[in-house]
């Protein structure tokens, strides 16, 4: 790509190039094909961001959200408590049933609420972050709240998102306070 493109067209084609993509693409990715720094495109997503476009970021790059698909199927933020080492099978609840696990939250004493997209939508998703949260020296926002914290699932039915509320209740992860 043209690393000669003004700040304007190039954000129209990030958009542009997002829109045709079916997976996260990371800020180096981007860079490398814009032909500027990481940081460049960091700005870009921001100043995006500021004109209201749908540019989430995930654990594993940026990518175009859609809210006309929130319109389909049950969505509801689940308050939940588990180790580190059952987030996998926390993910396993979720995904079997058709769900997805969009972010994580947790209401912090001095921040306030902290929240992150995640979009795990199938065991390779979760298999990926499981194995990233592994590698890292940073640790998960749980630790900060005692393990407790929140997610935003979605699920293709009303009946989907009661059998993943029904599993994760019935592992001891799922706190009675939903909201």
């Amino acid at each position: 790509m043209n690393a000669n493109l003004d700040g304007n067209m190039r954000r129209k084609a990030i958009v542009e190039f997002l829109e045709n993509k079916t997976a996260p693409v990371n800020g180096t990715e981007l860079a490398r094909y814009f032909g500027v720094s990481r940081q460049v495109i960091v700005q870009d997503i921001a100043l995006l961001r500021a004109e209201n476009r749908n540019i989430l970021s995930t654990n594993k790059g940026y990518v175009l959200f859609y809210p006309q698909e929130e319109r389909t199927g049950s969505t509801a933020v689940i308050m939940v408590r588990h180790s580190s080492g059952q987030t996998l099978e926390e993910m396993r609840s979720i995904v079997d049933y058709g769900g997805s696990m969009l972010d994580v939250s947790i209401d912090h004493d001095l921040y306030g609420q902290i929240r992150v997209d995640l979009v795990i939508n199938d065991m390779r998703d979760a298999e990926e972050f499981c194995n990233k949260m592994k590698e890292s020296a940073s640790r998960p926002l749980k630790e900060l709240t005692e393990g407790c914290h929140y997610h935003t699932i979605k699920a293709p039915s009303e009946k989907a998102l009661e059998l993943i509320k029904k599993e994760l209740k019935e592992k001891g992860m799922l706190l009675e306070k939903e909201t």
